[in-house]
């Protein structure tokens, strides 16, 4: 992973005139995966940015994408259903939303999986910054302070007027410059930008979202944040539930490839699901855990 992160920075270019072209800002997000531990894991976050609109996600998101669209290129060449079990292994993506914000910035549009389906809502962020008079410098930029509330935490950001975005990570947005870094006064989570670079033009859709309504599946719902918030609490809870349902219309007597019976082997996932949900129960938005 160190590896790979060092290759990105290398090899990221200084950021050039803003007018007619899409900048990719990197953040290494660092955060706390257990609010009852000090241990720290990190991901590189990405934030889009074009004269019309922000999209930020992960940087894994984007790598699986083009992998993606290797085999949707391929099977479509040859005339087959994609095969996506070839696809190399990989670590799991700890943030599977995007979060799409339209110049002038009024509200924004969050994207996410549950379970196996797409869902969003549409937020107008409650953002209201103090700015201070303190100023600094980190790396090449000159950085201003700011602070908010949000989500039931206290953040504290640095700006910088030196680039012409008046955006930032995640949801954060409205200051006189781009966000260079914030995080919450209890140090659970921490963007810091690490560069940039031109990209050729913004993604708003990935090839699986493509592939999905090509195939007649739902496609995106949209839902109140309200519903959202219950919906993923209800996951949280219980994070095999729908594949439970599934599952119980198998027949009672069929085998694992193990040998082991399908409630033997349902069993056992459903217990690694729930300690992994308990491992990861530090959101962003303090609302959102129950």
């Amino acid at each position: 992973m160190k590896k790979v992160l060092s290759l990105i920075f290398m090899t990221m270019l200084c950021i050039g005139n803003a007018q007619n072209s899409a900048h990719r800002f990197f953040y290494e997000l660092s955060y706390r995966p257990n609010k009852d531990s000090l241990q720290y894991e990190k991901e590189i976050m990405i934030l889009d940015i074009d004269k019309e609109q922000s999209v930020y996600q992960s940087y894994e998101l984007t790598v699986l994408d083009s992998l993606s669209n290797d085999i949707i290129s391929k099977s479509e060449k040859n005339g087959t259903m994609p095969d996506f079990a070839n696809m190399p292994d990989r670590k799991p993506i700890p943030f599977s939303h995007r979060i799409f914000k339209k110049y002038p910035i009024q509200n924004v549009l969050y994207t996410d999986i549950i379970f196996n389906d797409d869902y969003s809502y549409i937020e107008t962020p409650p953002i209201t910054w103090t700015i201070s008079n303190e100023k600094g410098k980190m790396g090449n930029y000159t950085v201003q302070k700011a602070e908010t509330a949000y989500g039931g935490r206290l953040w504290t950001a640095w700006f910088t007027t030196d680039l012409p975005f008046q955006d930032g990570p995640y949801k954060f947005c409205g200051l006189p410059g781009l966000i260079i870094q914030i995080e919450d006064s209890e140090k659970n989570y921490s963007w810091e930008l690490k560069g940039n670079r031109k990209i050729d033009q913004i993604k708003n859709i990935l090839l699986l979202e493509k592939f999905n309504k090509k195939n007649s599946n739902p496609g995106i719902r949209q839902l109140p944040k309200e519903k959202f918030e219950e919906k993923y609490n209800e996951y949280k809870k219980d994070p095999f539930a729908q594949i439970r349902q599934m599952a119980s219309q198998l027949p009672s007597n069929m085998r694992l490839p193990d040998g082991s019976s399908i409630t033997d082997g349902m069993r056992e996932a459903d217990k690694k699901a729930k300690e992994m949900a308990k491992r990861n129960n530090n959101s962003i938005e303090i609302s959102r855990k129950k």
